[in-house]
């Protein structure tokens, strides 16, 4: 059996041995199995090649004048980590074998030995060499790759010390210290937003996985000295086969100029809304005008045309509306006079309001009246999320159908629902229904007018208020609506 099962491979060996006959007897085994052998006559000698060039295989013997085998082991595995190091020893006691295991030897020869002998040991350090040449091309692959990634990258293990990262992440989060190869978290960034994240992730079951996303602060804003820069970090577990979590993946990208860009959009949309709603609300109220008869008498042909163009304009007036409440909620305005609220006021008085529209539908709608706690909220944000889902469960519930609002306390929160007996949403769709112009629509609810922003507005103000919102629904059974905020 050949030493080298690959010929086009040629291992480069160093053979250290203050034994003349060793020496050449190894050099003589070693070369005619396609090896590249050098030799070297002390332990000094043997350092002076490792500096020059780099073997594979070292073979080394223990015991020699000045320096000695366990001196150029340590050496070896401190310089030359991915290099093997055989030990060729006549003092093989436990107490030696045991130190130079400790130092990296990777087996040993008790002197004397037989050519069958070295090749066996010698051929698997040769497998080794390769396999640490595999792991070392792809560590170096991977070193390149994650380098030219255009976002940070932040790799820990299960007790938060750093593994991997990449020149991008320093710059990102303004650090310019020494080295973070295999330094804890805290030597990166103290950032809690940033290590909570991590410690999520690290804290997972066996075979559970989540992506945790969060926006970061750099180093220089949270000393003080922000250049307006975004941050946004994603961590993920990475784990073995088994689904243990072995440590935290965190890549992290630089969102300034997304958020630039949806500073300018808000901007420019809040600009829009304002020139148009003056002109929008004094045509509605021309034609208000035309169709009360003011302006003179209108046949019946008139007066269908303007009844049209109205709920147009009027569409587009609610529409600028709400625009500018998503303008308002962007610039954190939308929450401004917080104070103790009684959420079963504005129920009983929302639900008495709209008695009169869900009246021309045939429709049911009931409060369910309970002893609520006060809450500390802003009176006309409420008024709105509540006015919203009430509207939407009359517009989506056909004739004859049933709206039930009910309070009622779970804990620390009051929970307000809004359930209906109206068209139901696909389950497709069900996740959707919050985000900005998305309308669920179906043959019986395409005709419903509507801007797709009443839902997304009522999100932002219920999570302004440390709340949130849940819909539950089932297509041809109906929907709930389901607000909790903190008392």
């Amino acid at each position: 059996m050949a030493l080298i099962e690959d010929q086009t491979y040629q291992p480069k060996i160093l053979v250290i041995d203050d034994e003349k006959r060793i020496r050449e007897g190894c050099f003589k085994i070693l070369i005619k199995e396609n090896c590249l052998v050098d030799m070297a006559e002390s332990g000094e000698t043997g350092l002076k090649m490792l500096a020059e060039k780099h073997y594979d295989i070292i073979l080394t013997d223990l015991m020699m004048p000045g320096i000695g085998g366990m001196e150029v082991l340590a050496k070896v595995r401190e310089q030359h980590p991915d290099s093997v190091s055989i030990v060729i020893t006549g003092f093989a006691t436990l107490e030696h074998s045991i130190e130079a295991m400790k130092k990296g030897a990777f087996d040993f020869i008790p002197k004397p030995f037989t050519p069958d002998q070295l090749r066996v040991v010698v051929s698997k350090a040769v497998k080794m060499t390769r396999t640490l040449q595999d792991i070392a091309t792809e560590k170096t692959r991977l070193k390149t790759i994650v380098n030219y990634l255009e976002g940070g990258v932040l790799v820990t293990d299960m007790t938060k010390t750093i593994i991997l990262y990449n020149p991008t992440l320093l710059r990102m989060l303004g650090y310019d210290g020494e080295p973070l190869d295999d330094q804890p978290l805290s030597a990166l960034t103290t950032d809690e937003t940033l290590t909570g994240m991590i410690d999520s992730i690290l804290g997972l079951k066996v075979g559970e996985f989540k992506v945790l996303s969060a926006e970061i602060l750099p180093r220089d804003s949270v000393e003080g000295l922000s250049d307006e820069r975004y941050l946004r970090a994603q961590s993920v577990p990475f784990q073995n086969r088994s689904g243990e979590i072995l440590g935290s993946v965190t890549i992290i990208d630089d969102i300034t100029h997304l958020k630039k860009l949806d500073e300018m959009k808000s901007a420019f949309v809040s600009m829009v809304a304002h020139e148009i709603r003056g002109p929008l609300s004094t045509v509605l109220s021309q034609i208000k005008i035309l169709m009360d008869g003011l302006a003179g008498e209108l046949g019946a042909k008139q007066a269908d045309i303007l009844g049209k163009i109205s709920r147009k304009v009027g569409g587009l007036v609610e529409l600028t509306n709400e625009l500018l409440d998503l303008s308002r909620i962007e610039a954190g305005l939308i929450v401004q006079d917080k104070q103790q609220v009684q959420l079963m006021d504005i129920l009983d008085s929302l639900v008495g309001f709209m008695q009169a529209r869900a009246k021309e539908k045939n429709i049911s709608l009931s409060l369910k009246k309970a002893n609520l706690p006060l809450i500390n909220a802003d009176t006309k944000s409420m008024e709105e999320v509540f006015s919203n889902l009430i509207t939407n469960a009359i517009n989506y519930t056909p004739e004859g159908g049933k709206i039930t609002v009910a309070g009622a306390v779970t804990g620390d929160f009051v929970d307000i629902g809004i359930t209906d007996t109206g068209y139901g949403i696909a389950p497709d769709e069900l996740p959707r229904i919050f985000e900005r112009f998305y309308r669920a629509k179906t043959e019986k609810t395409r005709s419903i007018v509507g801007t797709g922003l009443g839902l997304p507005i009522v999100k932002s103000i219920v999570e302004a208020h440390n709340g949130t919102i849940k819909a539950e629904s089932k297509e041809g059974v109906g929907s709930t609506f389901s607000v909790r905020l903190p008392i």
